[in-house]
């Protein structure tokens, strides 16, 4: 590309510096010309009042001395011959004498200037100029080496910008390539640093858009994959659970065989979910952007999902508590009564109950009591879900996303990432229980989103339903 634009621009500039410089030289020749003659015009008209005094040879060769034109300055006297070595041809002094007509032509090797002056007695006397070629073109060739210098100086200039100019699009030309063809061979870290011409740096800008909405993508649908996978431990659960209280019989070791295949393949799959990016060759795709919940809840600009956090819970919370009767474990529901709107779909709040009360069965024995409890606050709902086992050491660590010891870590992750989606939060404690007591707080879906303002009223009297474990016999 910079040959070719060097290219272009020698042949434009060729072409400006030879439609000036054609002309100008013609010029220049054609002026000196002019001036050469007009000032042998000028030494024969200055002889012509010396002559109508005097036709002394003598006295002419000394005034034509004194014009510094002694050489060619010639005097045709009609009596005599000329004063002079004379170059005219004998047409042109005839055509001057007889017709008494100042005549200014080229002749060979030169240009001849006639002047006749009339004498007393009416004879004609010619005044003859010769200036040869040389002094003609005086000059000319020195103007044109100049011009022709200044030609080549601006040709050269042109060409040499043309090529600055031409490394620069291509060096942005060559790294938006580059950055492109890692892309695609999986490096997703790869940007480019927008430079050159107006256009290139708007598509410097947008390659690192592109690729940075790729990566996103990329990680909501990976984390989509490991939150379906997480959701699928629930179910899971209960057929372990199933499993166990076939114990004894011929079914019930095929069963657990199969409930450990499937456990261990879906544990694969958020392994494989929660690790790395690598696409391609090259193998160096990181996933950096963290996905939320939100790009799930709403679009961009439009109205999100909307659901009563309270039915949810209410709901997931009754199937957890078949499975909390038969491993007695005793179950407390505390849930408000005045509305609890949040800008969530149910699944997203499904999911964190599910995930919430599901690391209970999973990380606690059994008879372990749990509660969940729903407050409304002015501008939260808050879902509290505590339980009486061993708690949670470092909460901190514990929150960060894949780092819980002994699970994939994305139980926390799947709530702290829905209630920031709404502009909430969550933390955890040790609760009355004695064990943890982890709080979600999901803000209020404003008015716009839910069509009617949060119920400023006292609140209404809390129900508890609490599920107690049945005694044998």
């Amino acid at each position: 590309m910079r040959r070719s634009l060097a290219g272009v621009a020698l042949a434009v500039t060729s072409m400006v510096a030879l439609s000036f410089l054609i002309p100008l030289a013609a010029l220049v020749m054609s002026l000196v010309k002019e001036q050469g003659v007009t000032a042998a015009e000028q030494r024969a008209a200055a002889l012509a009042p010396v002559l109508a005094l005097t036709t002394d040879p003598a006295a002419l060769r000394e005034s034509a001395a004194s014009l510094d034109a002694a050489d060619h300055l010639v005097v045709h006297l009609p009596d005599t011959g000329p004063l002079g070595r004379s170059k005219a041809p004998a047409a042109l002094l005839e055509r001057a004498q007889r017709g008494r007509e100042s005549i200014s032509q080229e002749v060979p090797h030169g240009w001849i200037c006639l002047q006749p002056v009339v004498l007393p007695g009416e004879q004609v006397a010619v005044i003859e100029n010769f200036v040869p070629e040389e002094e003609l073109t005086r000059g000319v060739k020195e103007s044109w080496a100049v011009m022709l210098f200044l030609a080549v100086g601006l040709i050269g200039g042109s060409v040499l910008v043309a090529d600055r100019l031409g490394a620069k699009v291509v060096r942005s030309s060559k790294r938006l390539a580059q950055a492109s063809r890692a892309l695609g061979q999986g490096d997703l870290d790869t940007r480019v640093d927008p430079m050159g011409p107006k256009e290139l740096r708007e598509a410097g800008v947008a390659f690192n858009a592109m690729a940075h909405r790729m990566t996103e993508l990329l990680a909501v649908e990976r984390e989509l994959v490991a939150d379906l996978s997480h959701r699928l431990r629930t179910p899971l659960t209960a057929l372990h659970l199933a499993s166990e209280r076939m114990a004894g019989t011929p079914e019930s070791a095929r069963v657990e065989a199969a409930v450990g295949e499937l456990e261990t393949e879906l544990q694969a799959i958020i392994a494989t979910a929660r690790t790395p990016l690598a696409v391609g060759p090259m193998g160096q795709g990181m996933l950096g952007a963290e996905p939320s919940t939100g790009d799930r809840a709403a679009g961009n600009g439009a109205p999100g999902p909307r659901c009563e956090a309270a039915d949810v819970v209410r709901r997931r919370t009754a199937f957890w508590a078949v499975l909390a009767e038969q491993q007695q474990r005793p179950c407390c529901l505390d849930l408000t009564q005045e509305p609890t709107g949040v800008g969530l779909s149910e699944d997203d709040v499904a999911a964190v109950v599910d995930a919430l009360i599901g690391n209970i069965f999973r990380h606690t024995p059994s008879g372990t009591p749990f509660g969940v409890h729903v407050v409304r606050t002015a501008h939260a709902v808050e879902l509290v879900v505590e339980d009486g086992g061993p708690g949670i050491p470092d909460p901190d660590r514990a929150l960060s996303r894949g780092s819980s010891t002994g699970s994939t870590g994305l139980g926390l992750d799947i709530a702290q990432r829905a209630a920031s989606a709404t502009g909430g939060s969550m933390r955890i404690s040790r609760g009355p229980l004695g064990g943890a007591h982890i709080t979600v707080t999901f803000a209020l879906a404003t008015p716009s989103r839910t069509g009617r303002g949060p119920r400023l009223s006292r609140r209404r009297p809390t129900w508890r339903a609490t599920r107690r474990p049945r005694t044998s016999g």
